[in-house]
């Protein structure tokens, strides 16, 4: 692994050297304390000579960051392969239609970004041209994180090579009449052409440093040799001030993640204003790449900026660089040659002279145009390094100029992102600059033409001949016609059918009994992926660690302390479980690259992400949306779940409320079971759903979240009868009714429906028992163990009718005929049961726990938040009584009977 510390050659590679004897004496010296006293003591006094350089104040960088040249010099930049000048020309004709579709896409109001991929065109073009493997070649591919504003310039390349028509452009944002394409890289919208969805600032980096991991644990286990994908990940420097850009930067320089590069577009703007005004972006992130111990490559400066660094002998040019702030670059951009004369020559006598040897249009050359990530050939130099280096992943820094070739309206303008069109003047004079065949004619009523230069012109056939060299189109995402995985032996899920008798288990741990026995499935085992952000033995999963082991690339380098225990923390290099820090958005990263390995590897995958219910969808909703977009399949658990659960806890760690949110993601499905017997039922149907066969008409690109909790409870046996299991898969189903319940109650007696999810169930049969024994009220008592799949048929019911279909939702039927009113309750707020409210005929009334969970028993929260039994008991009398059902003043005895 590069040594981060290490003081980089980059400035002296650049920097003539005025004295070599004197500087042979200096480096004799150190070479002979490296000799004599040992490396360390060497070490050890350059540290101190640079301590004391910088209490004297001469300028020198951080140990951490090398100076504001490029990490290649020109000298050792390799030639460039290919053909140089068409594919100067497919950019250009990327460039134009870029802005063109942009620009026609404004008259709609529908907006759109020009200035990202100006600056960026070349990142991307070096990249397709002789980088980017495809899916057509052995193995995977290449994984591509595009940045999501950039998605104009790589639309324009699919219509350059004939993936896109004129059409398609046209409908750019556009997407309600069936032939559009989306603003941004979305999977699910454009599911042939983009993998991964990446304009939720901050997750890409995160999600590709986790996808390259996750490359590395299907090879290290034997699921799939994926050693020759290579994940890049397009970045914007304003991007990585996103804190979840860089929280895994340590994970994959500790795990030598080679198999990765981050390309960091430096135009040093973000979307109002400079990056680091009164500092300097690429230096900040070079020490902080650096110090997580990446591979860091420097590519700033075009090649004009030659002839300046070899009058620099001095070293004036190089100091004067590395303390210009950012948004002084930035101005230098948009000035005239005079004023950069005054303002960046004029601070040092040596640049002065240096000046006077500089003519007014080389000057505009280098500070206007010229950068690094503008020519292919530095850009072709820090990839090949990039996949060249190997013990660490590497991070190319690559400054450019935002809006670059869009003119001088743009380039560098603070408003530039905001920025959706340009004039019809302004199309013809970067007609002009990019040299392209457009004649002015071409524009009607002021309309920007799209330009091609044909289907067989050099520029497409060079194209498409890189393009099926490296593998095939790309970006581009493949639905495998993949065998459904067979369905594991019936005896797993079978097993909880009995209940537990007179054991208590809750919840949380009849799952992972469940994902045992489903592990050690011959067929299947193998592709369970247990994911668990540092708290497996919360959940009582330890003794997963010595069957299954803990993935480490670096297998088990130590004894663990616990080796003479039977449930002993074994890490392997071939083990099974992602048992991450504490971190559950790097947790949720490692379940969108296992849950999309169908697509990305042709491998289907079936993770399980278990985490403290509180901390999932509240801190992570947003991947969870990633995860959706991304059509990933598997299985979320929220354990420890629900408001009064979780003893003592309190007010951060009671979920109340994470249903509600999940209940926003169209592609989750959410279950809040109540016994071990539904959960066997709903893994079931999950595992059949979305990786077996598909019902006709259903989309198999949905995951499953479930809540269990742990709370130990008497596990009952499964009813008998017709259409419990679907009744469990649709969300509702009736559990017992008070005569089957072996309650006496008496003919005629007031009814009433108790409809229960998760661990509130339990409270609903207590209440049933009091009901009867001392109220005289007869209690059906219902699980309910998706309130959102009922809320979901209910929709699709109404728009059903308005389509002129006749059909009834599943609450109302399920409901059907049963006697009195309907009174739900759960352990999460109101606001969970509410949704099918208004698709129950009978009256309807709820309990919940809403506000904010506090520290005290389960039975003192309970009570707080009036869902107990007792509590469950007063509100229905309350209900029978505004029916008239039973005497008003029940009520009250009830409430004073309980303390309440």
């Amino acid at each position: 692994m590069t040594d981060p510390n290490a003081i980089q050659p980059s400035a002296l590679d650049q920097l003539p050297d005025r004295d070599p004897e004197e500087t042979a004496e200096w480096q004799a010296s150190l070479d002979a304390v490296a000799r004599e006293a040992g490396p360390h003591r060497a070490a050890y006094l350059m540290r101190r000579t640079l301590e004391r350089a910088e209490a004297g104040g001469i300028a020198l960088p951080k140990l951490l960051e090398t100076d504001y040249v490029n990490t290649i010099p020109t000298s050792a930049e390799p030639a460039l392969p290919g053909d140089p000048e068409l594919e100067a020309r497919i950019t250009a004709w990327n460039r134009w239609n870029a802005a063109a579709m942009v620009t026609r896409g404004s008259k709609h109001g529908v907006g759109g970004h020009i200035a990202t991929f100006a600056s960026a065109a070349w990142l991307y073009e070096t990249g397709f041209n002789h980088f980017f493997k495809g899916k057509e070649g052995d193995g995977s591919g290449d994984q591509l994180y595009i940045q999501g504003h950039a998605s104009p310039g790589i639309y324009a390349r699919a219509f350059l090579d004939g993936r896109l028509t004129e059409q398609h452009l046209d409908n750019f944002r556009q997407e309600a009449g069936g032939n559009g394409l989306p603003s941004y890289p979305h999977p699910r919208r454009l599911p042939w052409l983009w993998e991964f969805p990446t304009v939720s600032m901050g997750l890409g980096p995160l999600s590709a440093i986790y996808q390259a991991r996750f490359n590395r644990y299907l090879t290290n286990r034997g699921v799939k040799d994926v050693s020759a994908s290579h994940v890049w990940a397009f970045l914007g420097d304003g991007e990585m001030d996103e804190p979840e850009s860089t929280a895994a930067l340590a994970l994959a320089a500790r795990e030598e993640l080679d198999n990765l590069t981050f390309v960091i577009n430096c135009n040093l703007q973000r979307l109002d204003g400079p990056v680091r005004a009164n500092f300097k972006i690429v230096q900040e992130l070079e020490a902080q790449f650096r110090g997580a111990g990446w591979n860091v490559i420097k590519t700033l400066w075009g090649s004009a900026w030659d002839e300046l660094f070899a009058l620099d002998t001095t070293g004036a040019l190089v100091r004067r660089l590395r303390e210009v702030p950012d948004a002084q670059v930035q101005t230098y951009q948009t000035r005239d040659a005079a004023y950069i004369r005054e303002d960046f020559f004029g601070t040092d006598p040596a640049l002065v002279e240096m000046a006077r040897l500089l003519s007014d249009d080389k000057i505009l050359e280098c500070f206007h145009l010229s950068r690094g990530g503008h020519e292919a050939s530095k850009v072709y130099a820090a990839y090949k390094a990039a996949v060249e280096h190997k013990g660490a992943p590497t991070v190319i820094l690559a400054q450019t100029v935002k809006g670059h070739t869009l003119g001088e309206g743009f380039a560098s303008k603070n408003a530039n992102h905001q920025m959706k069109k340009l004039t019809v003047d302004e199309f013809k004079a970067m007609r002009d600059r990019l040299d392209l065949p457009i004649k002015d004619s071409d524009f009607v009523d002021g309309v920007v033409p799209y330009g091609h230069p044909g289907a067989d012109s050099p520029e497409v056939r060079y194209l498409q001949e890189r393009r099926a060299a490296l593998g095939g189109p790309a970006p581009a995402r493949r639905t495998h016609a993949l065998p459904a995985l067979p369905a594991p032996a019936e005896k797993a899920f079978a097993s909880f059918d009995k209940g537990s008798g007179s054991q208590n288990v809750a919840t949380t741990m009849a799952f992972v009994r469940l994902i045992k026995d489903l592990v050690r499935d011959k067929e299947t085992g193998k592709r369970w992926v247990p994911i668990v952000p540092d708290e497996a033995r919360t959940f009582g999963m330890e003794s997963l660690f010595p069957s299954l082991g803990i993935y480490s690339p670096k297998g088990q380098t130590y004894e663990p302390v616990d080796r003479d225990q039977l449930m002993y923390y074994k890490e392997a290099k071939n083990g099974q479980i992602l048992n991450e820090g504490i971190t559950e958005a790097g947790s949720m990263a490692d379940f969108i690259a296992a849950s999309t390995s169908y697509a990305t590897h042709g491998e289907a995958m079936i993770p399980f992400y278990i985490f403290y219910s509180m901390f999932g969808w509240q801190r992570t909703a947003d991947q969870m949306w990633q995860l959706g977009d991304q059509l990933g399949r598997g299985f979320l658990i929220g354990a420890t779940a629900g408001r009064t659960t979780l003893t003592g806890e309190g007010l951060q760690h009671a979920d109340g409320h994470s249903p509600v949110i999940a209940a926003t993601n169209p592609a989750a499905l959410t279950y809040d079971p109540a016994f071990a017997y539904e959960i066997a039922v709903i893994v079931r149907e999950g595992l059949r759903r979305m990786y077996g066969e598909a019902k006709p008409g259903e989309d198999q690109n949905v995951f499953y979240y479930l809540t269990v909790y742990n709370e130990p409870l008497p596990q009952p046996a499964k009813p008998q009868g017709f259409g419990i299991d679907e009744g469990i898969v649709k969300g509702l189903y009736r559990f017992n009714t008070a005569e089957s319940a072996g309650i006496a109650v008496a003919a005629g007696a007031p009814r009433i429906q108790l409809l229960g999810s998760g661990t509130a169930i339990h409270w609903a049969l207590q209440a049933q028992k009091l009901l009867a024994e001392e109220w005289g009220v007869a209690a059906d008592v219902w699980s309910a163990t998706s309130w959102t799949e009922l809320r979901r048929d209910a929709l699709e019911a109404d728009a059903a009718l308005l389509r002129g279909e006749d059909r009834v939702p599943y609450v109302r039927q399920a409901l059907q005929g049963a006697e009195g009113p309907v009174l739900a309750v759960s352990d999460y707020m109101r606001q969970v049961p509410d949704q099918i409210a208004q698709w129950v005929e009978q009256d309807w009334s709820s309990l919940g726990a809403d506000g904010f969970g506090l520290s005290d028993t389960r039975e003192a929260a309970r009570r707080h938040f009036g869902v107990d039994a007792e509590s469950i008991v007063v509100a229905a009398l309350a209900q029978l009584a505004r029916r008239g059902e039973i005497k008003a003043t029940a009520v009250k005895e009830a409430r004073e009977k309980y303390g309440l």
